[in-house]
């Protein structure tokens, strides 16, 4: 999969874009607690792509569909999670991130911050990102072992369940965490490829642990945790 910018000049009105700090990775690696972790620490805005993707820019998704020629209708969900392969959903998924890419980018040039916005998601591809951010430090991916997607399937209710009614749930659901798994490890390949650090998260630590890693990779772009404490004192950094 190729980015959809040819060149690093990316449109980038208020600079948010060149400040911004990106977690990308697979799913259930814990990549949204671990952002908000490190909001919360260090005084960061927060992104959160898929409460975007899937919210925010649905009236964009139908808008394309119609330009397209298409239904604006969702497609049939039987034809998704039933009666398609894992590959073909991982591959048409990857088919698909560059124009949601497109539609956060959107997103986080409307934001302004006096600290970098820290942007997470699994749609937040190492292809994409690398002409944006300038250097690979910018960005970490982090992945689970199958271990840890494991447990995490059996302990979150979100990952545990199929939600959409359809006729063969079960397998619905192997193929959602079959798909998973195969876009995670497009999404290493890339980074790999580009000099991006990749983090496997296997359960040995636990998410503020697991913070602290990544908050160690982006070290050079985070405020000082002592300014900080005496920013919430009232008074300023020695």
């Amino acid at each position: 999969m190729t980015s959809p910018h040819d060149d690093s000049q990316v449109w980038d009105p208020f600079g948010t874009l060149g400040r911004a700090l990106w977690i990308g990775g697979g799913q259930w690696a814990g990549k949204s607690t671990v952002a908000r972790l490190l909001a919360a620490r260090y005084g960061l805005t927060a992104y959160h792509y898929d409460y975007h993707d899937i919210r925010a820019h649905n009236d964009r998704r139908i808008a394309r569909r119609l330009a397209l020629g298409q239904s604006p209708a969702d497609p049939d969900l039987e034809d998704v999670w039933v009666h398609t392969t894992p590959a073909e959903m991982a591959a048409q998924t990857l088919a698909g991130f560059p124009v949601r890419f497109e539609w956060a980018l959107d997103d986080l040039r409307a934001l302004v911050s006096g600290r970098p916005v820290l942007a997470e998601g699994w749609g937040l591809r190492p292809e994409f990102v690398a002409p944006i951010a300038g250097s690979p430090r910018r960005m970490v991916v982090m992945v689970p072992t199958e271990a840890f997607r494991a447990w995490q399937v059996r302990s979150l209710p979100r990952a545990a369940t199929f939600d959409h009614e359809v006729s063969d749930p079960v397998r619905a659901q192997r193929n959602r965490l079959e798909r998973d798994r195969l876009v995670a490890d497009d999404a290493v390949r890339s980074a790999r490829r580009l000099g991006v650090r990749v983090i496997e998260v296997d359960g040995s630590r636990d998410a503020d642990a697991v913070a602290d890693l990544v908050a160690d990779h982006f070290r050079p772009y985070l405020p000082p945790l002592e300014g900080l404490a005496a920013e919430r004192k009232g008074r300023p950094p020695a």
